[in-house]
């Protein structure tokens, strides 16, 4: 591909070793100018396939907007922020993501001081757009990643209106899971002879990614008694090694050698709290309790701290060393 040495460097830092199925073959046509559409799922390196056509592609050097990318939601379009970055690392670019949430003065300033990629959702790239703060006139590609999804949010209109605001000779790149006719509708209208490739399901792989799984049992109050107490019986004697349970199990039920409670929220009331980690480290033996929190949890897990007048901290990196 005659990739540049200093995004070479960030792409084996990333941890890239050889390409995917769809980098093999859209990476060459994007780098080319050639308007592409990529039909690929999720997992398949779609990300990186166009990040890495822009980042061999732009003028670092100039300090313009020079690529734009769609994203459907506020979350992917960080994460694709994040990956231009990484691969870009050793290139000194410049990459911006523009979102509903953030303050537009802030988007605005960020522009003025020098942005070559930028990536956002389709509403506050378009209001960006109409106010001038972005300009387009040199902007050379336009990527809309997950190009389904953001036609099924909606955003078909505000697209179009973008489409309409980017250079005549614009290079288009276009990926998406599924073609229904809303894509095929883009392809005609704003996309020039696009080179077209599919992924197919079995061409995915997942070589190199260390999978298991864990045999888990689970019990709950809407169980019969004679299945409770066989599932009691097996976690008991060893043969299962994972229970999931509700509350049903927090009282009294005595199993020796559990040493690690999990708990996926925090109980309702405080008097629980004691109730459920106590599976863990009985009669003296030692045990952990692992407490799974969002923001919204952090409250009431303060409340737990002064009610027991104890400290929960953040799990360390050597939790093995401690069960």
């Amino acid at each position: 591909m005659n990739l540049r040495e200093s995004l070479l460097r960030g792409i084996y830092s990333y941890g890239f070793e050889r390409p995917s199925a769809i980098q093999q073959r859209a990476i060459k046509p994007c780098i080319l100018g050639h308007d592409v559409i990529a039909q690929a799922q999720s997992g398949t390196g779609k990300t990186a396939t166009f990040a890495v056509s822009i980042l061999q592609r732009i003028d670092m050097e100039f300090k313009e907007c020079q690529a734009l990318i769609l994203a459907p939601t506020r979350e992917l379009a960080q994460q694709i922020q994040k990956v231009v970055l990484a691969l870009g690392d050793y290139m000194n670019i410049t990459c911006h993501a523009f979102i509903g949430g953030g303050r537009v003065n802030d988007d605005i300033r960020r522009l003025e001081s020098g942005v070559q990629i930028v990536v956002g959702t389709p509403g506050r790239v378009y209001d960006m757009l109409e106010r001038r703060a972005l300009q387009s006139k040199n902007i050379k590609m336009l990527v809309l990643d997950e190009a389904d999804e953001m036609l099924k949010e909606g955003f078909k209109q505000q697209i179009y209106n973008i489409f309409m605001l980017m250079p005549e000779n614009i290079q288009t790149i276009l990926l998406s899971a599924t073609m229904p006719s809303d894509i095929l509708e883009v392809t005609t209208k704003f996309m020039n002879d696009p080179v077209k490739i599919l992924v197919k399901k079995e061409e995915l792989t997942l070589e190199g990614i260390h999978q298991f799984y864990v045999d888990v049992q689970r019990e709950c109050g809407n169980m019969d008694q004679k299945q409770r107490d066989i599932i009691m019986k097996e976690f008991r004697s060893g043969s299962s090694r994972v229970l999931i349970a509700t509350d049903l199990l927090a009282r009294g039920i005595d199993v020796q050698q559990v040493s690690v409670v999990i708990n996926y929220d925090l109980p309702n009331n405080r008097e629980n709290y004691i109730h459920r980690i106590g599976r863990g480290g009985r009669f003296g033996r030692k045990g952990v309790a692992i407490n799974l929190v969002t923001e919204e949890d952090r409250a009431p897990m303060r409340s737990i701290e002064q009610f027991y007048n104890t400290k929960v901290r953040e799990m360390p990196m050597n939790i093995a060393d401690l069960i």
